[in-house]
């Protein structure tokens, strides 16, 4: 089951280790922010939601350091998935196998990071809109299925002021000042 809590940002250290403020979050606390948490036995329930949300497409992605050329490549596409991001579409991830943490970024208290841990059966859909980024722990592996709702597409959209004035930005905003 995902481990759910406030990031403690202390952005000096090795951003893998579990930074664990002692504050832990329930899975409500997540679904305010339109993140959608399901524990998945088996391949076939990630099917079963992968209909009712009209995904179409999948992919597998392997991540770990025999995944890439050279130490300095892993490392910098670890560096790229962990700067503050949006996507235009849903983002969902099914573990497969391994460890990873995404954070996401508190809307109520924006300075506070929400981390993630997921391991495997664990599957996390994240809205269109929300700031998040993501790392490995120190394992340095996960395993994970993509699901889209077209065809596979990764477009990240770094934090900024550009970013902030996207509809899909604006959307997400105004869902979550509903709860």
């Amino acid at each position: 089951m995902v481990q759910v809590y406030i990031h403690d940002n202390k952005d000096d250290s090795d951003y893998r280790a579990p930074h664990d403020s002692g504050t832990e979050l329930s899975l409500d606390e997540l679904a305010k922010l339109g993140v959608i948490y399901k524990y998945c036995a088996n391949e076939e329930e990630v099917d079963e939601i992968a209909e009712e949300r009209k995904y179409k497409n999948r992919d597998v992605v392997d991540i770990h350091k025999g995944s890439f050329k050279s130490e300095t490549d892993f490392n910098e596409k670890l560096a790229m998935f962990y700067k503050e991001h949006l996507h235009e579409d849903e983002e969902i991830r099914y573990c497969l196998e391994g460890t990873g943490y995404f954070d996401v970024r508190d809307s109520s208290t924006p300075e506070n990071w929400i981390r993630c841990l997921v391991e495997p059966g664990d599957l996390l859909i994240l809205p269109p809109g929300i700031y998040h980024r993501f790392t490995l722990t120190t394992s340095n592996h996960i395993k994970a299925l993509r699901l889209f709702k077209d065809e596979p597409k990764w477009q990240a959209i770094n934090r900024s002021t550009r970013a902030d004035s996207l509809p899909v930005r604006k959307d997400y905003i105004a869902q979550i000042n509903q709860y």
